[in-house]
């Protein structure tokens, strides 16, 4: 490996230089879509609004390489890249995300949202007797292979029943029974919030305990919620080692806690220890029956009872803030930031920072039948998410970091997703043959392992340690991924590089093409040829020297 001085000048150098110079865009590129062209006006007279002139328009290698990263989660190949860059076409980003969204690109598409919505719905913690990871996975990727509506994909996910694996002998798997498996315990308080949360936006937990001191937010609301969950039931099923083979989702009568099914309280404490009876009232008001019996027909005919988690799906369908908590969580996932943060905490008391923008692209979504792949293609198409990420004299005010709103005049940088960078390091070394099957799924979750904490809160959270932690910095310098990235055996991405032919230089270019989606800087082009000289004719030796800089460099591991 390379001295320390060596690395740290060539991937100083790969950040302070990225060519070509970016170029500002001409006219309004909305493609001929009416929901594209809505976005770019709105967001063009905050731009005015708050007297911002918004930076140049990314180079078509930095456009790119973060569509191909925010859509399918990983980096292009060179090829993507070249072909990319070398179209003329006028309409060569529509075509670019058409591919994307399309049948040829679907295996990665459901790959990467799966990675996305695994993390929202049962986070990223390792798999538990109560939760199948690899039965949630194959839900999400079947729900994303066919484009479910996602009002349809909320309404199987809040009203599933089933097993949750799909170990042999079980007949009735359903693995997004998963997002409510693990939810149960406690009467399903961690249900009710993460169903709110997740769907509607609202973060009722913070009323659990009394009304919350800052929002409209009351307690009652929590339980009201609550008992929308009292029908459900996650029951164990164990194998005859009295090991647990499966956790099934089942609706059950309840019969209340006053022991009366015909109306069927639950009861909760006020902080002065009064108690206090809560039924079945969606967050707008929306009363539905008291009885906890499921539905049935008396002898006369009569039905009575109602299912209240189908109850719970069919409110929150027609909810406005359904499309909005979708909205609102994607746009983060392109732009960096949602119109409030965060973006799961919808209400009077966090005013969104695009009013009209917000209400209106929900709107949009709703009446596009919830297509999540119309949605996507809007964002990654509008003219903010198209801006460079170098920030002008003219937009420096323009920093959510300080507290701001973002009025989105240039692009966000932030760093990629664990899971982005594993892909990528998998793209960028032509190592694509791994990643297919349960087994790829398995050893990519034991390489993400080494970066999740549990907190074991209330909410069953937990959060990553890929953040530029010491844990990070030696993964990435000694790690055993790199270390298979940055190898020089015989048939590897070096071995084919410096076999390749052609002059030194363009084998360096395609190492800069890998990695950065752009060729090195004339600085970078002289840092890496002192090193081939001081190799002594070691071509592959100066060659991976230069590539474990690059992706060690903050330009590979940052989305910009």
């Amino acid at each position: 490996m390379m001295r320390a001085w060596q690395a740290c000048v060539v991937a100083a150098a790969a950040w302070a230089a990225i060519c070509p110079t970016p170029v500002r865009a001409a006219g309004d590129e909305s493609f001929g879509i009416p929901q594209v062209k809505f976005i770019n006006e709105q967001v063009s007279a905050g731009w005015a609004d708050a007297d911002l002139e918004p930076s140049a328009a990314a180079t078509d290698g930095e456009w790119c390489r973060r569509v191909h990263l925010d859509v399918i989660g990983r980096i292009p190949s060179i090829d993507e890249l070249q072909a990319f860059v070398a179209d003329s076409s006028p309409t060569k980003k529509a075509d670019l995300v058409a591919r994307l969204l399309g049948d040829d690109a679907v295996d990665e598409y459901a790959r990467n949202w799966t990675d996305v919505w695994t993390t929202v719905l049962i986070g990223r913690d390792v798999e538990n007797e109560m939760v199948s990871r690899r039965g949630m996975r194959e839900w999400l990727r079947r729900a994303f292979s066919k484009n479910m509506p996602y009002d349809r994909f909320m309404e199987e996910l809040v009203t599933a029943t089933g097993s949750n694996t799909n170990k042999e002998g079980i007949e009735n798997f359903n693995g997004a029974t998963n997002f409510l498996s693990g939810k149960m315990e406690e009467g399903g308080v961690q249900a009710t919030a993460k169903t709110a949360q997740i769907f509607l936006g609202v973060q009722v937990q913070c009323t659990q305990c009394h009304n919350h001191p800052f929002n409209k937010g009351k307690q009652n609301q929590f339980w009201e919620m609550n008992a929308f969950f009292r029908q459900v039931r996650a029951l164990r099923r164990f194998e005859q080692t009295m090991d647990i083979q499966s956790i099934e989702v089942v609706d059950e009568d309840f019969a209340g806690e006053g022991g009366d099914p015909e109306a069927a309280e639950i009861y909760y404490e006020l902080r002065n220890g009064l108690k206090k009876v809560a039924y079945p009232v969606f967050i707008d008001g929306t009363e539905i029956s008291q009885s906890g019996h499921l539905p049935g027909k008396h002898e006369n005919g009569k039905e009575y009872g109602a299912n209240r988690r189908q109850e719970l799906a069919r409110l929150i369908k027609a909810s406005p803030l359904l499309p909005k908590a979708i909205v609102n969580r994607m746009w983060a996932h392109f732009l960096g930031y949602g119109f409030t943060k965060p973006v799961d905490d919808l209400g009077e008391h966090n005013p969104p920072s695009h009013p009209e923008l917000f209400e209106g692209l929900a709107e949009r979504f709703r009446e596009q039948s919830f297509d999540l792949k119309e949605l996507i293609r809007w964002i990654v198409l509008s003219k903010p998410y198209a801006l460079s990420s170098r920030v002008t004299a003219k937009n420096a005010k323009d920093d959510p970091t300080l507290g701001e709103k973002p009025k989105f005049s240039h692009f966000y940088m932030r760093q990629m997703r664990a899971e982005d960078l594993y892909e990528s390091l998998l793209t960028a070394t032509e190592a694509d043959q791994s990643r297919a099957g349960e087994a790829a799924a398995k050893k990519k979750d034991e390489w993400l392992g080494q970066f999740i904490i549990a907190f074991g809160t209330d909410e069953g959270d937990d959060s990553t340690t890929f953040n530029g932690s010491i844990a990070q910095v030696l993964m990435m310098f000694n790690g055993d991924l790199v270390k298979v990235a940055t190898s020089t055996g015989k048939g590897g991405f070096l071995d084919r590089i410096s076999t390749s032919g052609g002059k030194n230089s363009a084998k360096i270019d395609a190492l800069y093409l890998a990695a950065l989606a752009r060729k090195p800087s004339a600085k970078e082009v002289a840092a890496a040829n002192k090193l081939m000289l001081e190799r002594k004719g070691d071509a592959i030796g100066a060659l991976q020297d230069i590539w474990w800089a690059v992706l060690n460099s903050n330009e590979f591991i940052i989305n910009h």
